[in-house]
């Protein structure tokens, strides 16, 4: 893959996203719906993530939650390379069921950054059955790796509790979540809230590591995605989601993903 550049793969699965890319962009916060887990192939990066900041190099397996707002940027100029799968909560909350004989109710990755041969090699063989279905046993090696992998980063209660979100706080976040593709102005969410506007500001920072324009931005993108999903016209879903046209949703799409949402369309199995 030449360098700066976001590759879609059709992984053959339902429910299932595989990424590849090569790149020095630098991501702003966002977060997805899906569970992500990756290897980087080459260079490095720093990232926050939901147990603060840190490093992944090459060779580390890297991992995210469904609405864990991160980013990334690369350490030094030569940018870093990596392969990612994103899967639908419902796979991974099914494998960490099977992988716990029927106990287990909640999952979460609890570990950002980690390096495991065998998980490396576990997880090379589980992109490979994704993006090449159809090879002798390859339904059987992605059962297999996927149990394995899952049972080994998914912890079954989360390691810390995080802080309740303040009532005025969540007044603002309903404002917002009960229609994203309304336009808002952070007055409003100040009379709605209670709170001056500076404190809105700070307070959804501080709640949910996003501003209000940020969280508004995120939740259309989640939208415009289950539309996308849903067989919409990229058109027709920037529209419905809130956006002041299809170039509108694709300059967001790319600026926190890398790639445009025409390439969704692309990787449906």
């Amino acid at each position: 893959m030449a360098r700066g550049q976001f590759q879609v793969v059709v992984s053959g699965v339902a429910g299932v996203l595989a990424v590849e890319a090569e790149t020095a962009h630098a991501f702003p916060r966002h977060s997805h719906e899906q569970f992500g887990f990756g290897l980087i192939e080459r260079g490095a990066q720093r990232s926050l993530s939901g147990r603060g900041m840190v490093e992944a190099g090459a060779g580390d397996l890297i991992t995210v939650n469904p609405g864990e707002v991160h980013d990334g940027a690369p350490i030094g100029a030569a940018g870093r390379a990596w392969r990612m799968l994103y899967l639908d909560p419902a796979l991974i909350i099914d494998a960490a069921y099977d992988a716990n004989e029927g106990r287990r109710r909640t999952c979460e990755f609890v570990r950002p950054v980690l390096r495991e041969e065998a998980l490396t090699s576990t997880f090379r063989s589980l992109y490979g059955a994704l993006t090449a279905p159809g090879t002798a046993g390859s339904d059987l090696l992605r059962d297999e790796a996927l149990a394995v992998l899952v049972d080994r980063l998914v912890c079954e209660q989360p390691l810390e509790i995080s802080p309740a979100v303040p009532a005025a706080i969540r007044i603002a976040q309903e404002v917002i979540d009960d229609d994203p593709t309304a336009p808002v102005i952070l007055s409003e969410l100040a009379r709605a809230s209670g709170l001056s506007r500076f404190q809105v500001v700070r307070g959804f920072s501080r709640a949910f590591g996003l501003t209000p324009h940020a969280y508004l931005v995120q939740r259309r993108i989640d939208l415009a995605r289950q539309l996308i999903k849903g067989g919409a016209a990229l058109a027709d879903a920037a529209a419905a989601s809130g956006f002041a046209d299809q170039s509108h949703m694709t300059r967001h799409f790319v600026r926190r993903f890398g790639f445009s949402p025409g390439a969704l369309l692309t990787a449906r199995p």
